[in-house]
């Protein structure tokens, strides 16, 4: 059986900001994950300067695709809204896998079927046993399932539902477009570019909301592909896939005893954007702090909005979500 002081479930971004800071640490650390990196992961894969801070990145040193937005264009019920800003878009399948290789930590390609306590530490699957535990695992994290989901039950109003595809695509406009509430959605739909050719498109929703109105996610891509043919990604050709995750809630308990869970296995997705990357560095580094320092692991600190909070942040969660499922500080 392998023995490590700190083992993290899940090898994403929460997963590997915890393990850059606390191999930084000299904290003996093992990262597990089912896929073998670099894996596909469908995602528009943009991340606000507050990520690129958060996990000091050298933007100029990155050696992967790497675009900056300096104007975003907002399409609000025919309105048009270019608005300056400093985002940032890159491809999931470089991003994750250098973040990994960057944290320095061993990893190891292993399906965690079965979690169990034990003296005061943690045994998984008869072959790994850590003193602490972090579950970064996603929206089906096995320590969720395992020692939170009593604790902190899912909040089906705030299931958010996407299909997107990431393609090589000779662009034309390099700035970020994104389609909020067209046709009833309740949500938004984006059309993404990245460096060096590569395009992301995609739509997501409130998933019960949908299912409500009568209208499928399927419809609302349909409508999405056929706007794009007709100006911004002609004659682009999709096969999109799809995947669920949560948007920020109640979230009661995130720590039990020596085990925490981050990111998305805690369903911190902002409330305004379903943005899920920056939540889960955020909440990946202070799960790390709390093993390394014995500080209380809390939320507080962890963004629920990508707008910054202010009026527009406010405006988009109440009407995606009509205040579903909230609890203080939401657009901290």
């Amino acid at each position: 059986m392998r023995s490590c002081e700190v083992l993290i479930v899940g090898a994403g971004p929460a997963g590997s900001s915890a393990a850059w800071r606390l191999a930084r640490a000299g904290c003996d650390v093992l990262v597990l994950d089912q896929a073998r990196f670099p894996r596909l992961k469908l995602c528009a894969g943009w991340i606000t300067p507050e990520v690129v801070r958060d996990l000091e990145i050298d933007i100029d040193a990155y050696p992967h695709r790497f675009l900056t937005f300096e104007r975003m264009h907002l399409h609000v019920k025919g309105l048009h809204l270019p608005i300056r800003c400093v985002q940032h878009s890159i491809r999931r399948v470089e991003f994750d896998a250098w973040l990994l290789e960057r944290s320095g930590a061993p990893v190891v390609q292993h399906s965690v079927r079965e979690i169990r306590e034990e003296q005061g530490g943690y045994v998984i699957d008869d072959a790994f046993r850590a003193r602490y535990l972090i579950g970064a695992g996603g929206t089906r994290c096995p320590v969720y399932r395992t020692l939170f989901r009593a604790l902190n039950p899912r909040a089906t109003e705030l299931q958010t539902v996407t299909l997107e595809h990431e393609i090589e695509y000779d662009w034309r406009d390099p700035d970020c477009h994104l389609w909020f509430f067209e046709h009833g959605l309740p949500g938004y739909a984006w059309y993404v570019p990245k460096q060096d050719g590569w395009l992301n498109v995609g739509i997501g929703g409130m998933a019960e909301r949908i299912k409500r109105s009568g209208m499928s996610i399927h419809e609302h891509w349909a409508r999405l592909t056929h706007k794009l043919d007709r100006n911004l990604a002609r004659g682009a050709h999709y096969e999109p896939s799809g995947y669920s995750y949560y948007l920020r809630g109640r979230v009661d308990v995130v720590r039990r005893g020596n085990a925490f869970i981050a990111g998305d296995a805690a369903g911190l997705a902002t409330r305004d954007m379903a943005e899920g990357i920056g939540p889960g560095v955020r909440s990946g580094l202070a799960a790390a702090e709390s093993i390394l320092t014995g500080a209380p692991y809390r939320l507080e600190t962890v963004t629920g909005s990508s707008l910054g909070g202010g009026w527009p942040s406010r405006l988009f969660d109440w009407a995606m979500t009509r205040g579903a499922g909230r609890a203080a500080p939401a657009l901290a």
